[in-house]
């Protein structure tokens, strides 16, 4: 398959299906949509796309959700660090250093973050978004 820019149309076009086709289940306890700003972006002064795993299902998207209970600020760089590095912490570690700033319930936000298990994580489908982004 081939490459795309991270966050690129063809790169969400394709990660939209991947995430439909690995059908990624949220940790048991966490409902939640987060609408995430990228700045610095190539694509634009900023990106706007949300991550959701309400109903129990994760999803990825262009835009923002009105129905969201938090919003993530960061730069691209750090932004494609924590969608293809694979690293549980790559979040929390910019969050402290300053790179990403959250605004809304910071308080469900960590509590999604403690339940994200690295020992349950969907391999396959991290796999298979490091494969086509460049």
């Amino acid at each position: 398959m081939a490459k795309h820019a991270f966050l690129s149309d063809e790169w969400f076009a394709i990660v939209e299906k991947l995430v439909e086709e690995h059908s990624p289940e949220a940790p048991p306890g966490v409902d939640m949509v987060t609408n995430i700003v990228v700045t610095d972006s190539p694509f634009g002064a900023e990106r706007h796309l949300h991550m959701s795993s309400r109903g129990g299902r994760g999803h990825v998207g262009i835009g923002h959700a009105s129905d969201a209970d938090a919003t993530v600020t960061t730069d691209y760089e750090t932004a494609k660090e924590m969608f293809t590095s694979g690293d549980p912490n790559a979040a929390m570690q910019a969050f402290l250093a300053g790179k990403l700033r959250i605004q809304g319930d910071l308080a469900k936000m960590m509590a999604a973050q403690a339940a994200a298990n690295p020992a349950t994580a969907n391999e396959a489908l991290l796999e298979a978004i490091q494969g086509v982004t460049e």
